[in-house]
């Protein structure tokens, strides 16, 4: 008896979204070996907390797919991209991953909606919701560059930004949260 419950469609780019995971996690963790060298501790450590992140996503698709009866498959990995220039090529390369990440999971949501796969579409809310804080934080972190004199930041500027950084949270504050009192 056949107990998958996912399409080959489902299942082939759910089983995608695990490879994008990966590859994201070593994106993340490149980057973070990076900054550590470059003297950037608090945003390596941010970084590499990332990468764990990036990991755990992939680990929840894994679940997922053989929860619903398909099996996941492991890919190899993609080689992580070269060094950035700077601080703020670093944070622009992160932000376009997770754009592209974020049209990725929009795919699954999209395709799960046209095949009336329920269960799918609202496990991918989850990762629709992650997206949007994903995204929060690079824009926050790119405006908080910016704001320290982007490319051009003084040593001090990019001192402070640093540990700041390295002490914010890994969640970002969305706009849906806001209240009046709260903004």
């Amino acid at each position: 008896m056949n107990t998958n419950r996912l399409s080959k469609a489902i299942e082939d780019v759910l089983n995608e979204q695990v490879t994008k995971e990966a590859n994201a996690a070593q994106i993340y963790l490149s980057y973070a070996v990076w900054a550590d060298s470059q003297g950037y501790a608090g945003i390596a450590n941010l970084l590499f907390r990332h990468s764990g992140e990036e990991r755990n996503h992939m680990m929840k698709v894994i679940e997922y797919i053989q929860e619903r009866g398909g099996k996941a498959k492991i890919s190899a990995l993609s080689a992580p991209p070269k060094d950035p220039k700077n601080l703020q090529e670093c944070f622009e390369k992160i932000f376009q991953h997770e754009v592209d990440n974020t049209t990725a999971i929009y795919e699954i949501v999209n395709l799960s909606q046209e095949e009336k796969d329920w269960a799918t579409w609202n496990f991918g809310q989850w990762f629709v919701k992650e997206q949007i804080e994903e995204e929060t934080l690079v824009l926050d972190l790119l405006d908080k560059l910016k704001l320290a004199g982007g490319p051009k930041a003084s040593s001090e500027s990019l001192l402070y930004l640093d540990s700041k950084i390295g002490d914010q949270e890994d969640d970002a504050d969305l706009a849906r949260d806001a209240e009046v009192d709260n903004p």
